[in-house]
């Protein structure tokens, strides 16, 4: 049923079919990705950490879904960035053990700042043994998971959550911003600046408050799993040297003890539309809390909302099912001749080559993007459940930018899945380009031209229209 020629395929790819449903399946597993060894780099800052302990697992968990002629995978990983050959790569292997063709497979990291590093960004470099690990067990998540199919209902919804999400980007007094890394002074706004100070004036940006879920239930109406959805960055308060899943692998616990879940039931929490956003309050900030505090009332306070919703939400075991894949080629900042010696006379002063300083981290950064190409391609999807939708971006996406795709979605409820199937950084506007700020600064974690998201947003919702056309 699974296996299509060539032909059909590349038709696929171009046209994406509305089969009607014959029932539908599904099926869900949860694959341990946590380092086989220790200790492991840890990414999320400029200098490499150690992880010396494990506090809590990290998983590959994915959710197969089966419309009768169309079968979906998607896997959400406990992990902070993955590349996109390391997804192909998995994907791939899944591919041949499962019959579900690759561009029907969705991939994406939670972003937890607790995971191991997988990219060899800023000064973190990862274990190649972890990597070859981690690549094997999102592909295993995936045949585990279609290995499970059995016939199935879902039904969707959505929560709001406006505690704990706030833009960190600020405006703020004169006196409370700073130069940039390239030695500037024109930077409009301020990343996470001082709390509860007489510093700031207003966020920059929005935020998007709402928690978007899908929920499966078996033939005989348990829960079998439920993917959510919100557009909070991570949590963090956890450890110096402590591998963590972050309140991503805490909300997974949490939402099936909500929702009385037995057997191998599959919670799973996605990053949305949040790379502007963090679980600060500003202006009136929070007492310090003792490790993984935070981490636990954030997934509480999500999995009760998500798990009040859910009572409410329709569940139907007949539903077409469809899924657009589309490449996108963007220009690259690079840097002018001016930047590239100033970066070279920067380096050049460094006390230790191995400990860079921030500002020699972007210097070292500003040397890569004078050698390297101006253009990447991008991989965009777009799914559709009925009358629900999912956007796979590979980005940091700011909330802004998916709060306007979920505006212009011709279906009533969209979400946006960051951080998909590969990873190009930043996603700000062409407004908060012009802003600045360290979402801005060009390096391997911000590149793309600056009107990447309006030609981004244009794609995806190109592809919603064209899949809500279908018969």
């Amino acid at each position: 049923m699974l296996k299509r020629t060539a032909a059909t395929i590349a038709c696929l790819l171009l046209f994406p079919m509305a089969i009607f449903a014959e029932g539908l399946r599904a099926g869900a597993a949860a694959v341990d990705i946590t380092p086989q060894r220790l200790p492991v780099s840890m990414t999320g800052g400029f200098q490499d950490r150690l992880a010396m302990k494990v506090h809590d697992r990290q998983h590959a968990r994915c959710l197969v879904l089966d419309d009768g002629q169309t079968r979906v995978a998607m896997v959400i990983c406990d992990s902070c960035l993955i590349t996109r050959d390391i997804y192909d790569e998995a994907k791939a292997a899944a591919s041949k053990q499962t019959g579900i063709p690759v561009h029907w497979m969705l991939t994406a990291a939670t972003h937890t700042h607790s995971a191991p590093t997988a990219v060899p960004l800023a000064q973190c470099r990862p274990d190649p043994q972890f990597v070859r690990h981690l690549t094997r067990q999102i592909s295993n998540a995936i045949i585990e998971a279609n290995r499970n199919v059995e016939p199935a209902s879902i039904g969707w919804g959505t929560a709001e959550v406006p505690e704990e999400v706030s833009n960190r980007r600020w405006f703020v007094k004169p006196q409370a911003l700073k130069p940039n890394p390239f030695g500037g002074t024109d930077d409009k706004v301020r990343m996470n600046p001082p709390r509860g100070t007489g510093l700031l004036i207003r966020p920059a940006g929005p935020v998007d408050p709402t928690v978007t879920f899908l929920s499966v239930r078996n033939a005989s109406g348990q829960p079998l799993s439920l993917l959510a959805n919100y557009g909070l960055h991570y949590v963090g308060g956890t450890p110096p040297g402590e591998l963590s899943a972050d309140y991503f692998g805490e909300f997974a616990r949490q939402i099936a003890s909500r929702l009385k879940a037995k057997g191998n039931f599959v919670g799973i929490m996605s990053n949305g539309a949040s790379g502007d956003v963090n679980n600060y309050d500003f202006l009136n900030p929070r007492p310090r809390s003792e490790p993984f505090v935070r981490v636990k009332a954030v997934a509480s306070r999500v999995a009760d909302r998500v798990a009040s919703a859910e009572t409410k939400a329709a569940f139907k075991n007949e539903l077409t099912l469809q899924m657009s894949e589309a490449s996108l080629t963007l220009g690259v900042r690079r840097p002018d001749a001016a930047e590239v010696e100033y970066a070279k006379k920067l380096l050049a002063q460094a006390a230790d080559p191995d400990r860079l300083t921030m500002n020699e981290v972007y210097a070292r950064e500003t040397l890569h993007f004078a050698e390297t190409k101006s253009t990447v391609d991008i991989k965009l999807q777009a799914i559709s459940i009925g009358d629900l939708a999912i956007v796979a971006i590979p980005c940091e996406v700011f909330a802004e930018v998916g709060l306007d795709i979920k505006r212009g979605s011709p279906f009533p409820t969209t979400f946006v899945i960051g951080l998909a199937n590969g990873y190009n950084g930043y996603l700000p506007s062409p407004k908060q380009h012009e802003l600045g700020g360290y979402e801005t600064w060009r390096s391997r974690w911000s590149y793309l031209e600056t009107e990447a998201s309006t030609k981004i947003t244009k794609s995806v919702l190109t592809q919603l229209k064209k899949l809500k056309a279908q018969p």
